[in-house]
């Protein structure tokens, strides 16, 4: 295999694997094996639902703080540490070239397998939905 192939893989396992995991908390947390089949489908649901949204608000913070979007807050919190340290201010740099050399030195890359995971499994955790929604609610 070419190794994007090889990478892509990687990163989409360890996509899945963390939405697993996450999902494997939900379902341990509210107790899967102890209730009936209709409480056994919303648990399932929910476990994907969850796993789904988090990986899909994640890759949009990612998409966000890859833009620049998040550059201000950095700037903020290196002054207020670099006020603290004595003769600190000597490094203080405007917020214009401090932009310019964030934005450059910021590599873009495409983050895509994290949003495409998340929203296969928030795309489950809606059939899920749908599917106990058409069997058991009205029983």
């Amino acid at each position: 295999m070419k190794q994007k192939t090889k990478a892509a893989l990687k990163n989409y396992g360890i996509c899945v694997g963390i939405e697993v995991l996450i999902a494997f908390l939900v379902i341990w947390s509210k107790g899967f094996f102890a209730h009936s089949l209709a409480v056994n489908l919303q648990i399932l649901s929910d476990a994907f639902f969850v796993s789904g949204v988090l990986m899909t608000l994640f890759a949009g913070m990612m998409y966000v703080s890859g833009e620049g979007a998040l550059i201000g807050i950095g700037f903020v919190l290196r002054n207020v540490v670099l006020s603290f340290i004595p003769m600190g201010r000597a490094k203080h740099e405007v917020y214009a070239d401090y932009r310019a050399r964030k934005l450059s030195n910021a590599k873009k890359s495409s983050n895509h397998y994290v949003l495409v995971s998340g929203l296969i499994f928030l795309f489950i955790g809606i059939v899920l939905t749908v599917i106990w929604y058409v069997a058991f609610y009205n029983v």
